[in-house]
């Protein structure tokens, strides 16, 4: 076996009486993407900016080739060969990708920046990146997932022999993400180690060669990715089995009225003809591969998408909302799959965050806003939700699952009847998924009726109480009890059609295989 890149022993960092880590340990090898995976909290990140040097730690030993070393700065990380993306990308939008590549080491060329030099040292590597872009044109022109590789870009022309990313692709949708894994399969071929955090696990396990699982400030396990099954990651994050994840279904509160939501011949943006019925104290789930129609549905029930053709009739007895502020007086809310850019305002307080649908969706509420009242939603959320932050706090400074917590908590004010939830735990850690999957249950058992999409197959699984699948368009079937099981959907969702045969008793860990 070849010497490590990479060694960590007894890592130790405290903020106060909170302790981030404890002896926490970890080897990467030359040339392998080492993924590390924990719950927030757990110490990924505060280990990740201890190797960038952005922390320095009370304790333990950093060895890179063998060789102990001192991090103290990302100035000295850089010279050591490490570098790393960040999960909140860095670039400057009103700039060119050019001077977001080269931030304060300039070429200069007689006294002046010299942009011809700089696009000839990152033409190569761009090429590499699959990124063919204006390179004098604002980033701001550029769609998330090419912003991500001019982030990424700018690393590698530091050349770092350790990649450190952090949640490279928390933004990013499918084919983005496709994308992405495909440039760091080549990294690693060119020789570079990666450490890869992320809460993706079906991720985790499509792109990593070893993974170390973290719990409480410290290393659990570490094993080749072929070692280990994700029902084997999750109980080593959380120190439980995946099946207590899920809360089971609650009974329906007796003061709980019927209501129901009826889909008859939808059609708009990719939708060709959808019908089907949702009730209430039921967790209806919506499986499909990107560019389905999945989304599709859930805009056009929350009045964002105008419908080409069909009907609906919501609780009230009244058809298709015509806006999204019609929908949300009518008891509709939306939780986006991009809370950063559609579900909050990262730069206002949890307490504004939470009021600032009250005033105009509820035909009943205040007119205006009141700091009191304000004060009092967002403690009774912060209260009832676990939110972890003061009603002053910014919502950017909250881990992705408070961030959730604050945008379902924001919807809650207003007594919804329909909850349309689109991948609400994409980029949450598993035990803030945990209370999220408690919250949905609630919502049902009060008598709201909830639509829940989701990119995670086991997520619809262990939530749902049937789930429809989505296939160009169409509704190409729906499964419930006995057949909720991951092959027989996986087929529906690649081909459109029924498997035709029973499923088999390792039917879940086929799908990481």
């Amino acid at each position: 076996m070849s010497k490590p890149l990479l060694s960590v022993r007894n890592l130790a960092k405290r903020y106060g009486g909170v302790v981030a880590l404890e002896n926490m340990n970890l080897t990467a090898e030359p040339g392998t993407i080492h993924a590390v995976v924990g719950e927030n909290g757990a110490g990924k990140s505060t280990l990740m900016k201890v190797l960038a040097g952005v922390v320095r730690p009370d304790g333990g030993t950093i060895e890179i080739d063998g060789r102990a070393v001192t991090i103290a700065s990302p100035n000295e990380a850089r010279l050591h060969g490490v570098g790393m993306v960040y999960q909140e990308l860095s670039l400057f939008p009103d700039r060119s990708v050019l001077a977001n590549l080269f931030v304060n080491r300039e070429p200069v060329r007689h006294g002046l920046v010299s942009l011809s030099s700089m696009e000839r040292q990152c033409a190569r590597l761009l090429g590499q990146l699959g990124l063919h872009v204006d390179v004098r044109a604002p980033v701001s022109r550029l769609s998330i997932g090419e912003r991500q590789l001019v982030e990424l870009c700018r690393v590698l022309l530091e050349n770092p022999r350790l990649l450190i990313l952090d949640e490279p692709n928390s933004a990013l949708n499918q084919q983005e993400t496709e994308r992405l894994f495909a440039v760091l399969r080549g990294l690693r071929r060119q020789g570079i180690t990666m450490l890869y955090v992320s809460h993706r696990l079906e991720e985790v396990f499509s792109i990593s060669d070893r993974i170390t699982i973290t719990r409480n400030g410290r290393d659990v396990a570490t094993k080749e990715r072929g070692a280990l099954t994700i029902p084997e990651v999750i109980e080593g994050m959380v120190g439980r089995q995946r099946e207590a994840l899920f809360p089971p279904p609650l009974p329906a509160r007796a003061d709980a009225s019927p209501r129901e939501l009826v889909v008859s011949g939808l059609a708009g943006g990719r939708l060709q003809h959808i019908d089907f019925k949702a009730r209430s104290g039921e967790v209806v789930g919506f499986a499909g591969l990107e560019g389905s129609g999945v989304t599709d549905i859930l805009n056009i029930l929350f009045g964002l998408r105008r419908a080409r053709r069909g009907t609906a009739r919501f609780p009230d007895g009244r058809g298709l909302p015509k806006s999204t502020t019609e929908a949300s007086r009518r008891k509709v809310c939306l939780v986006p799959a991009d809370r950063r850019h559609n579900g909050l305002m990262l730069d206002k307080s949890i307490l504004f965050n939470i009021s600032n649908i009250v005033v105009g969706a509820r035909n009943d509420g205040p007119l205006w806003f009141s700091p009191k009242g304000a004060l009092q939603r967002a403690n009774r959320q912060i209260e009832a939700l676990r939110i972890k932050g003061l009603p002053s706090a910014l919502a950017s400074s909250l881990s992705g699952g408070n961030q959730q917590k604050v945008v379902i908590g924001k919807w809650l004010e207003i007594g919804p009847q329909v909850f349309l939830l689109d991948d609400p735990t994409r980029g949450v850690d598993v035990g803030a998924k945990r209370e999220i999957y408690g919250l949905i249950r609630n919502i049902a058992a009060d008598g709201g009726i909830v639509l829940f999409s989701s990119t995670e197959l086991p997520e619809l699984i262990g939530l749902c109480d049937r789930i429809l699948v989505i296939y160009q368009g169409r509704l190409a079937g729906e499964v419930a009890g006995d057949g909720m099981d991951s092959r027989a959907i996986l087929h529906l969702l690649n081909t459109g059609e029924p498997s035709g045969r029973p499923p088999g008793p390792d039917a879940y860990e086929a799908t990481v295989a």
